[in-house]
């Protein structure tokens, strides 16, 4: 529960009623909630929550369905294993998620894990999508080691994609090209135009997947290839930038923002239906796999923030309850 905004702190574990589910939701026993870097905006009274969705935290989980809608039977029951995406509240004991944002844990995923992925991997398939990333084509991520840049890396390189990425020092280099990526820049001490023109027989990259914002914008339009995309899913480095015109005409790029949280709920359906026929599958066959940096007691929740703020999360931090 976050009663007032502020530090890691003013999250508190308190007792409420337990949700029933609607016609079109499911009530499921959280086995472990997903943290994210907006869980940590929303404590801070930066990111606010969609309508009717709990004030607290917690845009992703994974666990058990122990209730079901009327209008859900024979889609999901009792005793199901699901991973969910949400509006918010998935710091609870249990939850309810409609029916439409929830993708069966395969057998092959240990279940606390699964509450690693709904966020990330809906992300990154329905941005990969925007930008139209073919096979053959060359990806850059930034933040190869953060929970969506992880997925990323391994989603682009399955895709057929070639992965470029960016982390943070020798070791996560080392982890970021272990799961996949071709070239791996330390953001450190690389020149990033440079080493990206340098890996890319200086012709550059056809998308961008870019969480940093602001901060980065000048270097991502320098390491477009002709015809380029920069996909801006967050904003780690600032929210306002110069954009040179100029550069974007002559490299005939395209700039592209999107969020998900606050999508209409039939845009999340679709992608999430995309995830469960595109991507799934790699899931279930270990193509694709959750990376975990650490499991924390719910009680800890304010450690875990506290974690992600100090950047040594590699993967994602999950949440026990």
């Amino acid at each position: 529960m976050v009663t007032e905004p502020g530090p890691a702190d003013v999250l508190r574990v308190a007792d409420v009623d337990e949700p029933a589910p609607g016609p079109a939701e499911v009530l499921v026993q959280v086995s472990a909630a997903g943290v994210n870097r907006a869980d940590l905006l929303q404590r801070e009274g930066r990111y606010p929550p969609p309508p009717g969705a709990p004030p607290w935290p917690g845009l992703e989980v994974s666990g058990v369905v122990v209730a079901v809608g009327d209008a859900v039977a024979g889609r999901w029951a009792p005793g199901d294993r699901v991973a969910a995406l949400l509006g918010g509240g998935g710091y609870a004991d249990r939850v309810t998620v409609h029916a439409d944002l929830c993708l069966p844990v395969p057998d092959s995923v240990p279940l606390e894990d699964a509450a690693a992925l709904p966020e990330a991997v809906a992300t990154v398939w329905s941005n990969l999508r925007a930008a139209h990333l073919s096979p053959g084509e060359t990806l850059l991520v930034h933040g190869g080691s953060g929970g969506v840049g992880s997925v990323a890396v391994q989603l682009g390189r399955a895709l057929g994609t070639r992965v470029l990425a960016t982390a943070g020092g020798p070791d996560r280099v080392a982890r970021v090209r272990e799961l996949g990526a071709d070239v791996v820049l330390d953001h450190r001490e690389d020149d990033l135009v440079g080493r990206v023109r340098a890996a890319t027989d200086h012709r550059g990259v056809d998308v961008v997947l870019d969480v940093l914002g602001a901060g980065a914008l000048a270097d991502n339009l320098r390491i477009l290839a002709d015809g380029g995309r920069l996909v801006v899913i967050g904003m780690q480095q600032g929210r306002r930038a110069e954009l040179d015109l100029g550069l974007l005409l002559a490299r005939r790029a395209s700039v592209i923002g999107t969020t998900l949280r606050s999508r209409p709920h039939a845009q999340k359906a679709a992608i999430v239906d995309g995830v469960a026929r595109h991507v799934w599958p790699l899931v279930a066959d270990g193509t694709v796999r959750p990376v975990v940096h650490a499991r924390v007691p719910l009680a800890d929740a304010p450690e875990a923030h506290r974690m992600m703020e100090r950047g040594e999360v590699f993967g994602k931090v999950l949440l026990i309850p």
